[in-house]
């Protein structure tokens, strides 16, 4: 069997985790069921895996030191590749399948998501081996997991044919999120969720791209044709990579390559999209609660609690929720969870940075003053961020930023970034 590299790609910022989960600090990143993140669990379950090679990570310049951080933490080396700009799943997968080919032309990626739980490593492992022992043989394998519940909030695979040795089918057809009886109808007939892992022959996968989405391969391979690895990082080259069309993988290859297989996994899987899956992984008492924090609950079931600000104390309620941060405190039943977004997307749309940072003293957005149409706000940069500065003005207090001055004013929403630490006064337009 050839050597198994695994890729992780950590992205996405987790809306409906939002408080706890916010742009400045992703979900996968944060300690939401341990004592450690999703993304340290995914490396963990990695690091002893037979046959495994070089661990790489695929993430965005905002979230490369805590990729660093995280993987020091735990005593692991990994490969870094910063994407220059988020363009969707199959760039960046393409990027790091050019960069494993470089390595080893025979070599197997596991990819896989870096904010997913997974209760059983050990039975992952054996997952994983059979998945890249069918890759090593040619085919592009997905994880279908066991369905617990006719859940509608994911993608379905329908098993074909049985292939090898019967450990892994063919995939007959990948089906989008149903509705409830459709899903029921789904589970009935063997139909497994599509946990949106993979394993595939680097070379295998950039063919595939050759045939369906070229720009996408081409794209890739001219990134790791310019890459320059320091100290285990590499900052995909932001012109070649923009060449790359922005679609998902499994736009690109799944749904369209005759060579798509599925190995089924018996362990118990989780994206932690939502708290309601938060509940539904922690630990929880007797009356079904979970609490993470300071907290209290009294005459009370199916409630969950996570805190990093206030005491919470909770009596006489049911499936509920409430998470506290130092500077704002969701509350809604569990079955309302999804919502999340929502709310989060309202705050947006009202100009709130307390959308996607931390507002409080030292965090990286905090809002310093708001009146009547704008908002003043004291932004903190680290050396090499992008952002996004929104329509109004900007004033550069300490520090440099490509493109800004010592101020500058914009009429429309401007990516810039910090070339060195920097501290900014922004006034937006609510």
């Amino acid at each position: 069997m050839s050597a198994i590299y695994p890729v992780i790609l950590c992205g996405g910022s987790g809306t409906r985790l939002w408080p706890a989960s916010r742009a400045d600090q992703p979900k996968q990143f944060l300690k939401l069921i341990g004592e450690t993140s999703s993304f340290q669990d995914t490396v963990l379950r990695v690091k002893d895996l037979p046959g495994r090679a070089e661990i790489v990570v695929v993430t965005g310049e905002a979230m490369t030191a805590f990729v660093l951080a995280q993987t020091a933490e735990i005593g692991v080396e990994v490969t870094v590749l910063i994407e220059p700009e988020a363009r969707d799943s199959a760039p960046a997968v393409a990027a790091a399948a050019a960069y494993v080919q470089s390595r080893d032309p025979e070599g197997v990626a596991l990819m896989l998501a870096a904010d997913h739980y997974i209760a059983e490593p050990e039975i992952f492992a054996e997952a994983a081996v059979t998945a890249a022992r069918a890759a090593s043989a040619g085919w592009i394998v997905t994880f279908g997991v066991k369905p617990t519940s006719p859940a509608t909030g994911f993608g379905y695979i329908r098993p074909g044919q049985a292939l090898l040795d019967g450990s892994v089918s063919a995939v007959a057809a990948f089906v989008e999120k149903p509705d409830r009886a459709t899903a029921e109808r789904y589970v009935a007939d063997g139909y497994l969720w599509n946990s949106g892992n993979f394993a595939f022959k680097a070379g295998m996968l950039l063919g595939e791209l050759d045939a369906f989405e070229p720009t996408v391969s081409n794209a890739a391979r001219a990134c790791v044709a310019a890459l320059k690895l320091d100290d285990g990082v590499a900052r995909l080259d932001k012109a070649a990579f923009g060449q790359a069309a922005k679609i998902s993988l499994d736009y690109a290859v799944m749904e369209r390559t005759q060579k798509a297989a599925v190995v089924p996994a018996v362990f118990s899987w989780s994206d932690l999209g939502a708290w309601d899956a938060i509940w539904d992984a922690a630990s929880r008492d007797a009356a079904g609660n979970a609490v993470f924090g300071d907290g209290t609950l009294i005459d009370s079931r199916n409630v969950l609690i996570r805190s990093t600000g206030p005491f919470v104390g909770v009596i006489g309620c049911e499936d509920l929720v409430v998470v506290a941060e130092p500077d704002a405190i969701l509350v809604c039943r569990r079955d309302a969870s999804q919502s999340v977004k929502a709310l989060v997307d309202g705050l947006k749309r009202d100009g709130r940075s307390i959308a996607s940072g931390r507002d409080r003293e030292g965090a990286p957005r905090r809002v310093l003053a708001t009146a009547t149409g704008v908002q003043v706000e004291q932004w903190t940069l680290k050396a090499g961020e992008t952002v996004e500065l929104p329509i109004g003005a900007v004033q550069v207090l300490d520090g440099e930023v490509a493109g800004v001055g010592a101020y500058a004013a914009f009429a429309a929403a401007t990516t810039a970034t910090a070339t060195t630490a920097a501290t900014l006064l922004v006034t937006r337009r609510l």
